[in-house]
């Protein structure tokens, strides 16, 4: 206990250290703040009064009978992440990167993404008054970029691809100064997610689980949790670590084809491009070249646990699933922890009368009943002076 420990993240960009103790640990009856920001204590936030003005974190775990029935695991739970401001797992990132941003004086953040964490900055940049400046593919979700331009971001589109858009935006973030919150990149959105895992421990009655499966695309979801047990065992929070599970779709599987020893270049933090051979359903999750890949691929080794690959059909019927016995909505990769857990029971990786949790890490998101943008995003140029030129010509409505 009291030893200084400190984690180098994707790209070496920043080294963050915590002196580690059980007096980081909420206590049993501690009143303190609500959500994510209840573990401040291990989150790189300064003293002061939180200025991020939405909730976040704090969602549910959920024991539901008919899942457990149909899956015939009795210690399900669902970890919810779908009940913050985007319905995805993406608001935490996006909270803390943004409460960072705003101590610094911040105006203007900026992202790339295959749908959800662009969701999720737009909204919470809304929130806080900043302008959001999200580069895309030019084949993410139409409805999502209307979703992200009716909340005030500007919205630019690259034809080359998720990989041209990453590099675009953090040069972008470099040139103009602003707020950077790509994921797997800013060490933040790590750190962050670590927060669900510190959750689960309490929802178990301060007692880890012995298995999580979550959905898998850049990876920082799955280094997140791992994070967050390991520090829970440094504060002697809990003993043993659970195991890890990533699912990937069996369409766009690079973390999985690395696991089993067949691609290891897919570990190398190249940003992906879900359009290069990736053709899955599970947009949010279709990432050729995770930024995160390597450290997601470390969690799983050292908890002993598996990656596992699904096909679309599987990711639909667990969504149906989910729907039919649970009473909870998804989209196709939020889905996928669920139609990883049925692959690794069937394969023996997972045993039923094991506890497990099971991520929920998105669901569909409409803009409302007030009227949708055109949600076709100009496409420019992947570079600087294109960037000049469409923020002179698009300005924020």
């Amino acid at each position: 206990m009291g030893q200084v420990s400190g984690t180098r993240w994707a790209h070496g960009c920043e080294l963050l250290e915590y002196r580690y103790g059980p007096d980081l640990l909420p206590g049993r009856a501690d009143g303190g703040p609500a959500g994510m920001w209840r573990y401040r204590a291990l989150l790189p936030v300064d003293p002061g009064p939180i200025h991020y003005p939405v909730p976040v974190g704090g969602t549910p775990l959920l024991a539901l009978p008919g899942l457990r029935a149909v899956t015939g695991v009795p210690e399900l739970f669902v970890k919810d992440e779908t009940r913050g401001p985007s319905a995805s797992n993406k608001d935490r990132a996006t909270a803390l990167v943004l409460e960072g941003g705003l101590r610094t004086g911040a105006d203007t953040i900026t992202t790339a993404s295959t749908g959800n964490a662009a969701v999720a900055t737009a909204l919470g940049a809304a929130a806080v008054a900043l302008r959001s400046v999200i580069f895309v593919s030019t084949g993410c979700r139409p409805d999502k970029v209307g979703l992200m331009r009716a909340a005030g971001a500007q919205v630019f589109a690259l034809a080359d691809g998720y990989s041209a858009a990453v590099e675009l935006s953090r040069a972008a973030a470099r040139e103009f100064g602003w707020l950077d919150r790509n994921t797997g990149v800013n060490p933040y959105t790590t750190e962050a997610k670590k927060t669900v895992a510190l959750e689960i421990w309490e929802q178990l009655r301060r007692q880890p689980p012995d298995v999580v499966v979550a959905p898998v695309g850049d990876g920082p979801t799955l280094a997140g949790l791992a994070k967050g047990f390991d520090e829970l065992l440094a504060c002697g929070g809990i003993e043993r670590l659970p195991r890890l599970i990533g699912v990937q779709a069996a369409n766009c599987q690079p973390l999985v084809r690395a696991w089993a020893g067949a691609d290891g270049s897919a570990t190398s933090g190249a940003p992906g491009d879900p359009a290069s051979g990736a053709t899955t359903i599970a947009d949010g999750i279709a990432v050729t070249r995770p930024t995160a890949g390597a450290l997601a691929l470390d969690a799983v080794r050292r908890t002993g646990g598996a990656m596992v690959a699904v096909p679309d059909d599987a990711l639909s019927a667990a969504g149906a699933t989910l729907l039919r016995y649970g009473g909870l909505g998804s989209e196709p990769a939020g889905a996928a922890g669920l139609a990883g857990l049925v692959a690794a029971l069937a394969g023996g990786l997972v045993d039923r009368a094991e506890r497990v949790v099971v991520m929920l890490t998105g669901r569909e998101l409409a803009a409302g009943p007030t009227p949708v943008p055109e949600p076709a995003a100009p496409v420019i140029e992947p570079d600087l002076d294109a960037v000049r030129a469409a923020l002179a010509d698009h300005p924020r409505n």
